[in-house]
């Protein structure tokens, strides 16, 4: 049996008495103080999370974004230094390969966060056409502070002005005399911030935000606040046989830049109209969707669930899955097997939850 790794992390969340789970191939914790409690924390307050399982990438040359820009299918050559893009990695089919957060610094230099379960596989991706990139993942750790009180308390621990810091914009400033890359993103559909740091100065930051009232978090929490917010998971939402425009993600999806891995797929994929589509749904009652439960139009089986859950904030049962392009307007009736008996379900907006929305909390 493969031994779990651990994050720097680790130990605070023992201590926190954080019921632990194997994820990606690591032991990471779940839940603390119960996932409605965390959830609401950080729609109401502060809330962290120990994301440094996942994937830090660093590329040195100055004209990396030019790289980079066959790889994906946004036009990059549009970022300014301090900011970031969103974007997907493609195969030759347009597939996804990952979805990941490219972050301009200085010099033209180039941060990549990938996701932990396939961090590996990236990595080798990459060196294939980016010989030069670093792999920081084992050297840094990474903590999200998010909610709306988040970005004002981390404030109180950096030396060096991050309150001013826009959607999607990042800086290096001091945390206890190391330096710190701090990006105000995330993936909960709240404000926040992303922080990377060496391990020692990351106990320490853990140990200080829950002094200062921030709520540790685990990775329960964080599944139910990224789907609210509809944002896609890989390996449920996303994956190499799936394509952005099926997912959703047209609007990272720029056809008029210069040639790309799978543009030709995706230019063939428009013109002749996808074949299914990512919706949001809402079911009737308490009956919970799970990931792969199939969906049924007319008692026919039509599609198939992605990610479903019990929103802690709307106080009803909602999911992501893929359906026929014709089932997917709003309003399509569709229906939901659960163990073994079909429920009613209807395609919603998404995303279920926006930021200032008027919520109902369970």
């Amino acid at each position: 049996m493969t031994q779990l790794q651990r994050t720097p992390l680790y130990q605070q969340s023992i201590e926190l008495q954080g019921r632990m789970t194997a994820f990606a191939g690591w032991e990471m914790p779940v839940q603390f103080s119960g996932l409605t409690n965390e959830h609401q924390a950080v729609r109401n307050n502060a809330g962290m999370f120990d994301i440094s399982h996942m994937g830090k990438f660093f590329l040195p040359d100055p004209n990396s974004i030019s790289l980079l820009q066959q790889l994906v299918p946004s036009d990059l050559s549009k970022l300014q230094v301090g900011q970031a893009q969103y974007t997907v990695l493609l195969n030759e089919q347009a597939g996804v390969i990952d979805d990941i957060i490219v972050y301009l610094e200085a010099a033209g230099q180039v941060t990549l966060i990938v996701n932990a379960a396939t961090k590996d596989h990236d990595l080798q991706w990459l060196r294939s056409h980016l010989p030069n990139i670093q792999d920081l993942s084992a050297d840094l750790a990474l903590i999200a502070v998010q909610g709306p009180r988040a970005v004002h308390i981390l404030q109180g621990f950096v030396d060096g002005e991050i309150e001013h810091l826009p959607n999607f914009g990042h800086c290096r400033v001091p945390v206890y005399g190391s330096e710190a890359f701090i990006a105000r993103t995330g993936y909960t559909g709240e404000d926040g911030c992303e922080i990377m740091v060496p391990p020692v100065v990351a106990v320490k930051l853990w140990q200080e935000l829950i002094a200062a009232g921030v709520t540790p978090c685990g990775l329960g929490a964080r599944d139910t606040l990224r789907l609210e917010a509809a944002m896609c998971l890989y390996g449920q939402e996303l994956s190499r046989t799936i394509n952005p425009l099926e997912a959703g993600l047209n609007w990272l999806v720029h056809l008029d830049k210069p040639n790309f891995i799978g543009r030709d797929v995706l230019v063939a994929a428009k013109e002749q109209g996808l074949q299914r589509k990512l919706v949001g749904l809402e079911l009737e009652g308490r009956h919970i969707a799970r990931h792969d439960y199939l969906i049924y139009h007319q008692g026919q089986q039509a599609g198939i669930v992605t990610s479903g859950t019990l929103s802690p904030t709307l106080g009803k049962p909602i999911a992501l899955g893929y359906v026929p392009t014709a089932l997917s307007k709003l309003g399509q009736e569709l229906s939901i097997e659960i163990r073994g008996q079909q429920y009613p379900a209807r395609v919603v907006k998404k995303p279920f939850y926006k930021r200032g929305m008027e919520t109902q909390q369970v």
